[in-house]
């Protein structure tokens, strides 16, 4: 059994240190480059030599990391909810890699805003973040995969543990399913090309993907806006109790964002990347276990963790 466990830890060792070569002549865009996961993941590929193609939403955040950094990046203004935009980002790219193709796509812009009980948001709430986090990735695939399949390359989606459980309600959730099901169909389908496809599961971190309001003033306007039937369904109790448990949630996201944009890193540069990164303890003691528990258990567990509505049964 020593032996077997050695023989394992050698053979993922391997896997892990049998890099791609020539990474200095690659490409790799990424989108969401303003700040987070992106904005780090940009800087990381510089150092490695890479030739980084950066999209922000912003032009403050694009120049800021241009200046941060090399020759070696350029950077695109991109909003992952319109066409046209992404269009435009995808002629550009063509135009910088010409006839060797786009090594990596890493689709990482996301919000994780509105997010709430789901009887408390409107459609608008969902279709907000659903947008940017689904189907802008989706839009910005299918527009690069002809460049992606003639390097034979990859892509890298950012998920969430929250795309393997549903621990809130609103759009975030919902939208990391869906990149679940897309990378592993289109993972399927690329496998015919050569291309692999990565899916990035992350815990809770800190980054600005909450926006820059404080949770208690978002948490409130949600509240103040609902018809007075809902508020007394639930009580002041439920409300005040739910956002006392997000607010606490919150404050124990992890600052170390390299966790995760090492395992981004290595979707990356290596030749053997996984299909499923988890970087984050709570997503290996918690999240993933929750997921593989039978419903009716997950159920329980997580519903101990809900304050009870004033017109509970």
């Amino acid at each position: 059994m020593a032996a077997l466990t050695d023989y394992s830890f050698m053979y993922r060792w391997f896997k892990n240190c049998n890099l791609v070569r020539n990474l200095s002549e690659k490409y790799v865009f990424i989108t969401g480059c303003d700040s987070g996961f992106g904005n780090l993941l940009a800087r990381q590929l510089v150092d490695r030599g890479m030739r980084v193609l950066a999209a922000c939403l912003t032009e403050e955040g694009a120049q800021k990391l241009q200046q941060d950094t090399s020759y070696q990046l350029q950077t695109i203004l991109l909003d992952v909810t319109k066409t046209e935009s992404i269009k435009a980002a995808a002629q550009w790219v063509r135009d910088q890699v010409g006839e060797q193709g786009l090594w990596a796509l890493v689709n990482n812009a996301g919000v994780g805003l509105p997010s709430g009980p789901n009887e408390w948001l409107t459609k608008e709430d969902f279709v907000k973040v659903i947008n940017v986090n689904l189907v802008g990735l989706i839009e910005v695939t299918l527009n690069m995969l002809p460049m992606v399949k003639k390097a034979r390359g990859r892509v890298v989606n950012m998920s969430s543990s929250g795309g393997r459980v549903a621990v809130i309600g609103g759009g975030y959730c919902v939208s990391k399913f869906g990149v679940e099901a897309f990378s592993d169909s289109i993972r399927r389908e690329l496998h015919f090309f050569g291309v692999k496809v990565s899916i990035i599961e992350p815990g809770n971190y800190r980054t600005s993907i909450l926006g820059q309001e404080t949770l208690q003033s978002r948490m409130k306007k949600l509240w103040d806006r609902l018809p007075q039937e809902t508020r007394d369904s639930y009580g002041e109790e439920y409300y005040r109790v739910y956002t006392e448990k997000l607010a606490n949630y919150m404050q124990l996201a992890h600052p170390k964002l390299s966790d995760v944009t090492n395992s981004m890193e290595h979707a990356v540069v290596s030749r053997s990347p996984r299909i499923r990164y988890n970087p984050g303890l709570d997503v290996k003691l918690l999240y993933i276990p929750l997921a593989k528990l039978p419903t009716s258990v997950t159920d329980f567990i997580l519903s101990r963790y809900l304050p009870r509505p004033a017109d509970s049964v």
